[in-house]
């Protein structure tokens, strides 16, 4: 299609383990040779695939394999995985920092990319300097690098450091400046690796809204990586979802990251039990679990059924003021609500084992998945114990005035609201 503006066919990248200096060169020549005179590559039926979990018995590794899809103009395309999935692999490639093994790619239209703090970046030039030399790298002339001039050093916020060498830059003013320029001087397709981390959050809005400005009002393209769900769901059209080099899904945002969040779950359920043998926290959660209204052990609850979340705590000390909360998590990991209450020492049921019973009420959490995050703590103080996003449930819709929108983000609670016509 005419307004296709990347297109990755059958794209792998295969690398050697080892340390520098084991052969790397008579290999690579070995490749050329065989491609000179028509013979198949004698390394593309050996490897393993990237998976770092698993000891490995080969030396060469396939960071990736067969990767196909497409982008479109003016699309944010998201690109989410675990670590060593594949993600900074692919980018380096789209931005022709490294080469692919095999497969093609076809892109059509200037690239900037900001791959890590500082790319592109000479360290002994000072910022303004550096905004010239990005600019001619990206084709652009003086005179078209001065106009932007002053927007790229406003928006990175480093006006007073501006002809001072980046060298001496924090790493979120190297950050800022680096984005800025490559946000600023028009290329068609924009690649944004995890960097924006490293800013703080009021610049990680500015950015959010830069790349949101440059696809929707220039009708640039924007490639997106990053372990934040809930800003790929906010940013991206489509997401592209890699696993251990390989491309697992390629669709919308929200059905990817569904995908994505159930990926290695399946050793977390609706229950947590205290893992260690060694019991010398002062406190901690014995175990955790959810049932419903039956009493019954589950994580599958319907939007018109309570849920009842148990929690054991065992107390080996007994200091005053000592608190327990806990917050429901959506499935981007974003907090939805929160409840804290004093750790009550009358209600000691048997050594020093404390059992509360919490009741969610029924058609407010919205059908979708959530977890719960539980800790014991002395309030500014210090936390005894802490248990992260365990106690999956799953809240389905049986009924709502929302199921024909399913798979659609209407939010986290469904409130009963009155609408009454109102006639002037």
């Amino acid at each position: 299609m005419s307004d296709t503006v990347i297109k990755v066919e059958n794209l792998s990248k295969q690398y050697r383990l080892g340390e520098v200096g084991t052969g790397t060169l008579s290999h690579d020549l070995n490749r050329w040779w065989a491609r000179l005179r028509g013979k198949e590559d004698p390394f593309l039926k050996i490897g393993e695939t990237n998976d770092r979990e698993q000891k490995g018995n080969s030396d060469y590794v396939w960071a990736l394999r067969d990767i196909n899809f497409e982008v479109q103009q003016g699309e944010v395309l998201g690109i989410i995985g675990r670590n060593g999935a594949g993600k900074s692999t692919l980018l380096k490639i789209l931005s022709k920092t490294t080469a692919p093994t095999t497969g093609k790619i076809k892109v059509k239209g200037r690239i900037a990319s900001l791959l890590e703090v500082g790319t592109g970046f000479h360290p002994e030039m000072t910022g303004r300097e550096n905004i010239f030399l990005n600019g001619a790298i990206l084709g652009m002339t003086k005179k078209e690098i001065q106009k932007k001039f002053d927007e790229i050093v406003d928006f990175a916020g480093v006006e007073r450091y501006v002809d001072t060498p980046v060298k001496r830059y924090s790493s979120g003013m190297y950050v800022r400046l680096a984005f800025a320029v490559a946000a600023f001087l028009e290329p068609e397709i924009l690649i944004v690796d995890e960097v924006l981390a490293v800013g703080d959050a009021e610049f990680q809005k500015k950015c959010l809204g830069r790349m949101k400005d440059v696809s929707v009002n220039d009708g640039r393209t924007v490639l997106f990586v990053s372990h934040n769900m809930g800003t790929i769901s906010q940013l991206c059209n489509k997401t592209v979802l890699l696993g251990k080099g390989q491309l697992v899904t390629y669709d919308k945002t929200t059905s990817v990251i569904g995908t994505y969040l159930m990926m290695g779950k399946s050793m977390l359920s609706n229950k947590y039990t205290f893992p260690s043998k060694n019991f010398s926290k002062e406190y901690y959660f014995v175990e955790i679990f959810t049932i419903n209204q039956n009493g019954e052990e589950t994580d599958q609850f319907g939007f018109d059924d309570s849920i009842f979340i148990i929690c054991s705590i065992k107390a080996n000390s007994k200091h005053p003021n000592v608190k327990i909360g806990f917050n429901i998590l959506n499935s981007l990991g974003n907090y939805v609500s929160t409840s804290i209450i004093d750790l009550n020492y009358e209600n000691q049921i048997s050594e020093s084992v404390y059992r509360y019973k919490i009741k969610i009420q029924p058609s407010i959490l919205a059908p979708n998945t959530y977890m719960f995050r539980f800790a014991i703590f002395l309030l500014n103080d210090k936390i005894f114990d802490l248990v992260e996003n365990e106690c999956q449930i799953k809240i389905n819709d049986t009924g709502t005035q929302f199921a024909s929108f399913e798979g659609t983000d209407y939010g986290n609670v469904i409130l009963d609201y009155h609408w009454e016509f109102f006639k002037l």
